[in-house]
């Protein structure tokens, strides 16, 4: 059974994450220093995502967030992901993914493009359907 009850359902996927760049954030490095050290790592796009959007920078915010969701796609596949199932927002290596997703959809919505906000709360939505409330959009 996965994480969300559903028998037949595949497996949560659980990101490994990127200790490296998880540790010089929590240490308080530049956020854009970790993205360029470690381009691959979601979570140095969602600090980025997050600061721009809070800052009311909300075409930066949605080119960070952008970023972050293509690379954590591309995490996601590797390790299994076939485009729908679990992501589940309490295992921390998936917080960066669902985090810039969280922000491209901010981001969309105070731009008006509503098609891509409403795919973006699908996509938490199918993730983990307890993510929307802790990120914020709930």
């Amino acid at each position: 059974m996965t994480s969300f009850g559903d028998l037949l359902g595949p497996q949560p996927v659980l990101l490994p994450g990127d200790d490296d760049a998880e540790s010089l954030l929590l240490n308080h490095e530049d956020p854009k220093k970790v993205a360029a050290d470690h381009p691959t790592a979601s979570i140095a796009w969602a600090y980025l995502a997050e600061a721009a959007f809070n800052d009311g920078e909300v075409i930066t915010a949605y080119a960070y967030a952008r970023t972050g969701y293509h690379r954590g796609l591309d995490q996601l596949r590797r390790n299994g992901w076939k485009g729908f199932g679990p992501v589940p927002y309490s295992h921390e290596p998936n917080q960066g993914f669902l985090r810039c997703v969280a922000v491209l959809a901010q981001s969309a919505k105070s731009i008006g493009e509503n098609d891509e906000y409403s795919r973006c709360l699908d996509l938490i939505e199918d993730c983990d359907p307890r993510a929307a409330e802790e990120l914020g959009l709930g």
